[in-house]
């Protein structure tokens, strides 16, 4: 009886983990939790521009995040956008060194 209760004990514990292993994976994931759904057509000021990313879904866009964490999406298409990705290439470059 007491190697049965203790089999019992064993597998639940067993199950209980396999269960955080599995949640503790998937939630350790990667994954964007903001995207880009409506681009702004406003051009804006490159020198308050800190990062972007580049997002082909649901739509073609960059998201830019400003000094303040403002994220800001628009179309990856303009002039000035690419001059914005290329300044903040430049600058993450020359800091890096």
């Amino acid at each position: 009886m007491k190697l049965h209760a203790t089999a019992l004990l064993l597998i639940f514990l067993l199950g209980i983990f396999l269960v955080q292993t599995i949640e503790g994976s998937v939630g350790s994931q990667s994954m964007r939790k903001v995207s880009c759904v409506n681009l702004s057509t406003r051009q804006l000021n490159i020198r308050n521009l800190i990062s972007y990313e580049k997002q082909q879904v649901p739509v073609d866009a960059v998201m830019f995040i400003n000094r303040m964490g403002i994220k800001i999406c628009v179309s990856p298409h303009q002039k000035w956008v690419k001059a914005a990705i290329k300044k903040i290439d430049q600058r993450r470059t020359t800091q890096g060194k």
